[in-house]
């Protein structure tokens, strides 16, 4: 029998099955606050095979906690035209499909609308019962894909996110939906190249993107066996700045040492300055390089908007992934940022998994380990209560290798080193994946 890819091995194999369960076993205690759901998207190929990890059908696993109990665990294929009509990105004449994707990487909610996102075609809408009502395309007037890393504004209740292409300008677009989901803004960024722009970083005043050296490649695209995308170090690096007051303003650019980032922890305003912490690989998918992914780090860059240049800081040398911040405090001077320690990709050798918080005002770190071949993915933060910054929990799916099992484990952020409050045992395996999100209900 022949061997599994790695990305389709182990804890990486797809799960073949949907399934609905009720009254799942806790060991521990589970807050009472937490009434809500909490979900997780994932790339789940739906025929068991995919050339590359980040390209399998999205799954959304969710599980439903009321009043200290865990009622049910539920996981979807989001049912894209990809999934249930094979559609493609391109059609014979080259026109795009811009409902054809995955939907695999990320589920958030806004204005209602709980929606299931990956950057290369539209969000789909989800019910509360994880099933796929369809693209939203907000009325007709969005017509880029969408990418996976919106912010909310926790002041204005705005969504800011962009859409980025591969084969003609503008590969840049930047969106902007109000409170109620009105898309309100697109505003098309020129000078940007065909580059894999995966996030971008929000603040008080500003929209901050990043025009990194992973750029796409025609020749990978036609093969269609891995990855359309490859280092150019020639190509550079920069940050862009917008002003929010001024969308449609010229872009002021701002030259870093290459790199390339997944994923922004947070960015805020300091005087005349933009403090921008992300996890920086210091080089991505380099031609014939075995390193495709080396370790990523955590780092602040301070962009002096007066001085014109950006001072770059390494924070820590653990190779870290995921961070993630009290969604309130988007765009604010947030104290804490939490991270993972795992294998987070599919090159990687498995490690005892941890979760970091950071206090980025002190740079203390404290940790929460899981045990050998016990991984976490992404832990996303549960507030206890209307204080933005203050208590609250992290949630994650964690995998037993032991076991061949997962569960959701629930950690006070208040003392990182203790036992979880509450382990979730879970009716199925969650194969690693990318991003989620507690959303309690509306009150």
């Amino acid at each position: 029998m022949p061997t599994a890819a790695p990305h389709l091995a182990g804890n990486y194999a797809p799960v073949t099955e949907e399934l609905t369960s009720h009254g799942l076993a806790v060991t521990g205690s589970l807050p009472k606050e937490l009434t809500g759901w909490y979900l997780r998207n994932g790339p789940n190929p739906h025929e068991a095979t995919a050339a590359h990890w980040f390209m399998g059908q999205g799954m959304v696993h969710g599980i439903r906690l009321e009043g200290g109990r865990a009622t049910a665990y539920r996981n979807r294929w989001v049912r894209t035209s990809t999934f249930t009509e094979g559609a493609t990105m391109f059609d014979e004449f080259g026109n795009r499909d811009l409902t054809a994707g995955s939907a695999n990487t990320h589920v958030v909610r806004h204005a209602g609308h709980t929606l299931a996102l990956a950057e290369a075609c539209l969000p789909y809408r989800l019910t509360a019962d994880l099933d796929t009502v369809g693209p939203h395309d907000f009325d007709g007037k969005l017509t880029t894909a969408m990418n996976a890393h919106p912010k909310t504004c926790p002041v204005t209740g705005e969504l800011h996110f962009f859409g980025y292409g591969m084969l003609a300008p503008p590969f840049l677009t930047y969106h902007r939906a109000d409170a109620a989901g009105n898309l309100t803004l697109s505003r098309p960024v020129d000078e940007v190249g065909a580059t894999m722009m995966h996030d971008f970083a929000l603040t008080a005043q500003h929209v901050i993107f990043m025009d990194l050296p992973v750029v796409f490649d025609i020749n990978r695209a036609m093969a269609g066996d891995t990855l359309p995308y490859r280092w150019d170090a020639s190509y550079g690096a920069r940050i862009g700045v917008l002003r929010r007051e001024e969308p449609h303003a010229a872009i002021r650019w701002f030259d870093i040492e290459p790199c390339y980032v997944f994923h922004v922890s947070n960015a805020y305003d300091d005087g005349d300055s933009i403090v921008l912490q992300v996890v920086r690989y210091p080089r991505l998918w380099v031609a014939d390089s075995a390193e495709a992914y080396p370790d990523a780090t955590l780092w602040e860059w301070t962009v002096d908007l007066d001085a014109g240049k950006v001072t770059e800081v390494q924070l820590d040398d653990r190779s870290t992934e995921f961070p993630r911040i009290d969604d309130r405090l988007v765009g604010q001077n947030a104290r804490h940022t939490h991270t993972i320690i795992a294998a987070a990709h599919p090159s990687h050798d498995a490690v005892p998994g941890a979760l970091l918080r950071y206090d980025m005002h002190t740079g203390a770190v404290a940790e929460h380990t899981f045990g050998p071949g016990r991984i976490p993915s992404e832990a996303a933060f549960a507030p206890a209560d209307d204080r933005a910054g203050g208590a609250g929990w992290l949630m994650t799916y964690v995998y037993d290798a032991a076991r061949d099992t997962s569960d959701l484990v629930v950690v006070d952020v208040s003392d990182m080193a203790a036992e979880p409050v509450a382990t979730i045992h879970l009716p199925q395996r969650v194969p690693y994946g990318f991003h989620g999100n507690w959303l309690p209900d509306p009150r």
